[in-house]
């Protein structure tokens, strides 16, 4: 499938479809950025389990824990239009490296702090500032960096980080809940901000010029006017801004599966194991999702994004209407299948429409908008429950999800936007 690699030297074709599907990895640099991925959603999973054990142990108390939590996300949104526009003015590598060992040391040190038992409250939530701002920098970058070292192979690099995050969205919280009982919270926290030491360490395993890449400005700009570059990269494309729009209202309604879904598993399935039998057959779907995008290439991508994403949350109607439990997690297999599809080839459409040297700020741009509306969403979702009752809040919510998904495909540059080769490269300056 690949002739050759980043470096220039040959590859074997691969001998059968399953090899096929991984020829992509190839890729000399493609195998760094996907290994570093890898590894910092792994970690990502553990500190799901180990700073909630950690904040219990500490104080006990719930309202610290959301605290702490909320401090992480507020930081990932607001920072993240900033980490998009450095990492379109500097090295992508030299930023994700910057950006992980920076949230190495803040897990170092609070994992410290609770080790020596001197932790507190405030020195945990600006751990988590400092997690959720470093990852403000490293996504974008991540995103800017792999349209570069895929080349026009970014849907099959996408489609790899897709099932990565599948995987490590089922291994991270096991482990993590393994590491707490074994080990305890804080010496989980540390093995946590080890995982960021080895993304960055596999980062500066990259070679060429491609690690090093600095896009080249004909004059140069301001930190304000590339912030308007990247807002005008966005309203100047109606597929673009239009798509995320209507992401953003979906996300908006989709908050409130994760704050009711579990109540409703507790009133009729059961309690937690329902609801988490629920999360593992999403997961399962994304690993089918992202493994069916390894050799699917739509002619429409954006059609066919939003056609396999928008009953994503159909599977939440169901379970308002008290389905049987395997019928439900049939869907959630579709759901997770099709929100993986859905979001491999809109990350795929936005690296082979965007210019490189702007698609941090546009990654920075989608990110701060749909990720900012779910806390507003799941913070509505409990008081609609309260007015109207858990299911029909619930089937609302999801019901308006999978209408507002499907707008999308009335506007017709989404429609009718085809697949096309990446963007060339701007001129390349040493970093």
């Amino acid at each position: 499938m690949f002739a050759r690699t980043v470096d220039d030297r040959p590859v074997d074709k691969p001998a059968n479809r399953v090899t096929a599907r991984f020829a992509v990895l190839a890729l000399r640099d493609l195998r760094f950025v996907f290994a570093s991925t890898l590894v910092s959603d792994l970690g990502d999973g553990i500190i799901s389990v180990a700073l909630a054990f950690a904040v219990l142990d500490l104080t006990g108390s719930v309202t610290d824990l959301g605290i702490i939590v909320a401090a992480r996300f507020v930081a990932q949104v607001l920072v993240m239009i900033v980490g998009g526009v450095v990492a379109d003015r500097l090295s992508r590598r030299t930023v994700m490296v910057a950006a992980d060992l920076v949230r190495f040391a803040g897990q170092l040190t609070i994992g410290l702090l609770l080790i020596s038992g001197h932790a507190t409250v405030l020195e945990l939530a600006l751990s988590q500032v400092l997690i959720g701002a470093g990852g403000s920098f490293f996504i974008p970058a991540s995103s800017g960096l792999l349209q570069t070292v895929a080349g026009d192979h970014v849907q099959e690099a996408n489609a790899l980080n897709v099932i990565a995050s599948s995987g490590s969205s089922m291994l991270g919280p096991a482990l993590g809940g393994l590491l707490v009982v074994g080990v305890g919270a804080d010496w989980a926290l540390i093995f946590d901000g080890a995982s960021y030491l080895i993304s960055a360490l596999l980062l500066a395993g990259m070679s060429g010029a491609a690690a090093m890449a600095v896009q080249r400005k004909a004059e140069p700009s301001t930190f304000l006017a590339d912030l308007r570059g990247g807002f005008s990269q966005i309203s100047s494309r109606r597929w673009l801004w239009s798509s995320i729009v209507v992401m953003t209202l979906a996300n908006l309604f989709g908050a409130a599966f994760p704050v009711l879904a579990p109540l409703i598993c507790r009133q009729h399935y059961g309690g937690a194991p329902a609801y988490a039998s629920l999360s593992v057959c999403f997961a399962v779907g994304m690993l089918i999702g992202g493994s069916a995008l390894l050799r699917f290439k739509p002619k429409h991508p954006l059609r066919a994004a939003f056609l396999a994403g928008a009953p994503a949350l159909v599977s939440g109607v169901l379970l308002a209407l008290h389905a049987p439990i395997y019928v439900v997690g049939l869907f959630q297999v579709t759901a997770g299948a099709g929100a993986t599809a859905c979001n491999a080839m809109w990350w795929t459409t936005m690296q082979q429409n965007v210019p490189r040297e702007a698609m941090s700020r546009v990654i920075s741009y989608e990110y701060a908008s749909t990720l900012s509306i779910v806390p507003v969403g799941a913070a509505l979702a409990g008081p609609l429950a309260h007015a109207i009752g858990v299911s029909p809040a619930l089937a609302i919510c999801c019901g308006a999800a999978v209408a507002i998904n499907f707008t999308a495909l009335a506007v017709r540059d989404i429609r009718t936007l085809e697949t096309r080769p990446a963007q060339p490269a701007a001129p390349l300056a040493s970093a």
